[in-house]
């Protein structure tokens, strides 16, 4: 039986989703990046575990790929990154 993994505000970020919400310490405005450093999509799963536990949340709507969520960091994201 699988098991939901529990995200909350007060869990710790693995290490894949801390590289992701690192990447957005330096951006303009906190945005997110929709790709890794080897061109590779950033995954869903990532993106939306992060959102679950409020260290990221959606921007705006991408309207060349709607599907395509655009995020930014959240200030508990950002200090999570920072740290």
């Amino acid at each position: 039986m699988a098991t939901k993994a529990k995200d909350t505000k007060s869990n710790k970020p693995t290490s894949t989703q801390l590289k992701y919400l690192r990447r957005g310490l330096t951006q303009a405005g906190g945005k997110l990046p929709l790709f890794d450093e080897m061109g590779q999509r950033v995954g869903d799963k990532t993106v939306q575990a992060c959102i679950r536990a409020g260290w990221a949340e959606p921007w705006f709507a991408n309207p060349m790929k709607p599907d395509w969520l655009i995020c930014k960091i959240t200030d508990i994201g950002r200090k999570l990154a920072d740290a």
